[in-house]
């Protein structure tokens, strides 16, 4: 019996795709589950469907990712940290802190989940941190790191 799958069935296959499975198994564990749909002709267009209007949201949302990081490269963001003598920082500039300065600097907001530190901000200067935006886009954002006054 051909089925289509609602989601990962981990031997068989992954959700969306349609395979072939003993007639048994089908009915009573796949579709007793609700892992699995019979694939009939309705079921197969809705599926079409379906991964057709995934396909546009994607392109959309990179469309989106593309259009945010035109204007976060256009952007620098300070942040002040308190220094001891030689210019020495107390810590370091954690991506939480970076965040909320994009948030109140420029009114952007950016899950700090998604900045991506290569090292830590422990010193005085200017910082490139990549945010990644989209599985295809990265923005690089200019951070400053100035004494706090």
């Amino acid at each position: 019996m051909k089925v289509i799958l609602l989601e990962d069935v981990r031997p068989h296959g992954k959700r969306g795709e349609v395979i072939e499975v003993p007639d048994g198994f089908a009915r009573n564990v796949l579709i007793k589950k609700k892992q699995a749909v019979e694939a009939t002709p309705a079921n197969l267009n809705s599926l079409k469907l379906k991964k057709q209007h995934d396909i546009a949201l994607a392109a959309e949302r990179k469309e989106d990712a593309l259009e945010l990081q035109k204007k976060i490269e256009a952007l620098s963001v300070s942040v002040s940290m308190k220094t001891g003598e030689n210019g020495k920082t107390f810590g370091s500039v954690s991506s939480k802190e970076i965040a909320e300065s994009l948030k109140a600097q420029h009114g952007l907001v950016v899950d700090r989940k998604k900045l991506v530190l290569d090292e830590n901000l422990k010193a005085l200067g200017e910082y490139t941190v990549k945010i990644k935006l989209h599985p295809e886009v990265t923005a690089d954002l200019k951070v400053i790191v100035s004494e706090e006054k």
